[in-house]
């Protein structure tokens, strides 16, 4: 325990380009970096959430006051690394679980990722909710650094608007996820996670992984049965050749997004995506499925969302936000392509929203 203790001793601060600074511990990588500060509102699931391609660029705000309780294990991760920028959160707990073979805080050690504890993440996800997501700096290496320094560092970052990070996530090549399925599907990577792929391969789906920036062209000589669009980090303006790639296959295959997915396709149909205020990031997001008039609680991992006020005529809202009447699902009149902004994966989160695997099933039998 004293050993536990005395890592409390190294001092961190993180600083947001508002001015905002927080004191605390640093409990990760002894480095510093630049991310957007969000904050994420599930209660468990810590392992999943960092490990979730989607947060790349981020500084990730547990709202949940005690985080690291059941340890980490290779199993609950979503990916092979963890391609957050940091991680910030209130209270450190010790592992205590038959599942767990690694602490969290040796999770975050061995992937690099600095982190910080012991601040009042109530205070910060309040700022963040009156002012939106924040450029930051997170400051936990041995380097000195005034705080003043630390501000114009987080003023200076680039941020994430207009930028590409799904191909800084995406696979290097093309792989097999599972060799057996009744369904030929091209799974297309802007950050996809294992939970989607297992659900895939559950649902009777032969999966084949591509990169990002695939064409259109090579993943329909594949003559797949259906074409499967994934979660991704940052802003889906900033791939083109994405957008591009779906107009190419409209009319020609099956097509199911979510998340990144979700937005590309909706941006190839002609609608117009935006950010928003400080995203949706939790477990408990209450979506209306306007088809069948039930109410889905979700998981979601976003800072964008398709106008609703854009949508062409020939694409039909489906599904929308009950917290604040956003974009949630949309569907093409005469095509089948459809898609969601969450995740029916959920990993973590509920399984309310796990009959869309179905649905992309019975698309392809049509």
């Amino acid at each position: 325990m004293y050993d536990f203790l005395k890592k409390r001793q190294k001092k961190a601060f993180l600083a947001l380009a508002s001015g905002e600074v927080f004191k605390g511990y640093s409990i990760g990588a002894e480095v510093d970096n630049v991310g957007e500060a969000i904050f994420n509102t599930g209660m468990s699931g810590y392992e999943e959430v960092v490990s979730d391609p989607s947060y790349a660029g981020q500084f990730v705000t547990f709202t949940a006051p005690e985080i690291g309780n059941y340890g980490t294990n290779d199993y609950d991760m979503e990916s092979s690394k963890l391609y957050l920028n940091g991680v910030i959160l209130h209270e450190l707990n010790q592992a205590s679980n038959f599942r767990s073979t690694m602490s969290f805080e040796n999770l975050l050690k061995k992937y690099n990722v600095p982190a910080i504890a012991g601040i009042d993440t109530r205070r910060l996800t309040l700022v963040l909710r009156q002012y939106g997501v924040q450029k930051a700096f997170l400051h936990c290496s041995n380097e000195e650094i005034s705080v003043e320094t630390a501000i114009k560092k987080a003023k200076d970052w680039e941020g994430l608007d207009g930028q590409d990070y799904a191909l800084k996530v995406t696979t290097d090549k093309t792989y097999k996820w599972n060799n057996k399925g009744r369904f030929k599907v091209v799974a297309v990577d802007y950050g996809i996670k294992h939970g989607i792929l297992k659900r895939l391969e559950e649902n009777g789906m032969d999966v084949t992984v591509v990169t990002a920036k695939t064409s259109a062209k090579d993943i329909l000589a594949m003559k797949p049965d259906g074409v499967f669009l994934s979660n991704g980090p940052a802003d889906p303006i900033a791939l083109d050749y994405a957008i591009n790639g779906i107009k190419e296959m409209v009319g020609k295959v099956p097509i199911m997004g979510i998340c990144l997915g979700h937005q590309l396709i909706g941006l190839a149909l002609g609608a117009e995506c935006g950010r928003l205020k400080f995203g949706h990031h939790g477990c408990n997001h209450p979506v209306k499925n306007l088809i069948t008039g039930k109410v889905e609680i979700t998981s979601q991992n976003h800072n964008f969302a398709l106008d609703i006020n854009s949508l062409p005529s020939h694409v039909e809202l489906t599904h929308v936000n009950l917290n604040d009447n956003t974009v949630e699902g949309i569907m093409h009149k005469n095509e089948p392509i459809f898609s969601v902004q969450y995740h029916p994966e959920s990993c973590p989160g509920p399984h309310d929203s796990r009959y869309l695997f179905e649905q992309f099933v019975k698309i392809m039998e049509r």
